[in-house]
């Protein structure tokens, strides 16, 4: 049986590398965000603060459910975690980046309404699922990661929403891109750290 989490522990993730890793997961919530301001007009203060809340709240929920998984099999695969991680990471960024480059930009507007608002929010957050798995394996204080990514995904949703109607959805797609590409940086750094 595993021993319970320390007080805090954060190798050999830092504090500046989990918001790297939390801009990261957000850039698709931001992107999502982009496009609901675009397409609705300019928000009023409650619809912001609305819709970063629910976006912040999933994304930092998905990394504790994913983080879980990953706690409870770590022993099992102790000796490739790193790898298992590196896989993750990788992954899921490239498909994000890959997913980002080849969207039409002319397609349909995200839902709207509050419905709209969680399926895309869950939608935007399942990325971060899996990061959690990889965050387990390397020994990251979830209480430390979880919060953190919430409260950037709050913070980019919330620009997205107001900003979305000046910056369009082009600039959306190419940050989309751009933070997959910095995920599977951080997966190839978490691989060197264990082998280089």
């Amino acid at each position: 049986m595993r021993a319970p989490v320390p007080e805090s522990r954060l190798p050999p993730m830092s504090i500046l590398s989990l918001f790297i890793l939390a801009l990261g997961l957000s850039i698709d919530a931001f992107a999502a965000a982009v496009g609901r301001g675009a397409s609705n007009g300019a928000p009023h203060f409650g619809a912001v603060l609305r819709g970063a809340f629910v976006f912040g709240f999933t994304e930092m929920l998905t990394p504790i459910v994913g983080w879980a998984i990953g706690w409870t099999f770590a022993d099992w695969v102790e000796a490739v975690d790193h790898w298992i991680a590196f896989g993750l990471l990788a992954v899921v960024g490239l498909h994000m980046a890959w997913h980002a480059w080849r969207r039409d930009p002319e397609e349909e507007p995200p839902r709207r309404g509050l419905a709209g608002l969680i399926v895309t929010a869950i939608g935007t957050s399942i990325d971060a699922m899996a990061v959690g798995v990889s965050l387990a394996l390397i020994d990251v204080d979830i209480r430390v990661a979880a919060p953190i990514i919430g409260g950037v995904t709050f913070t980019m949703t919330a620009i997205g929403l107001v900003a979305g109607r000046r910056i369009g959805e082009a600039v959306g797609h190419r940050a989309e891109i751009a933070a997959g590409f910095a995920l599977a940086l951080i997966g190839c750094g978490i691989l060197w750290s264990h082998i280089g």
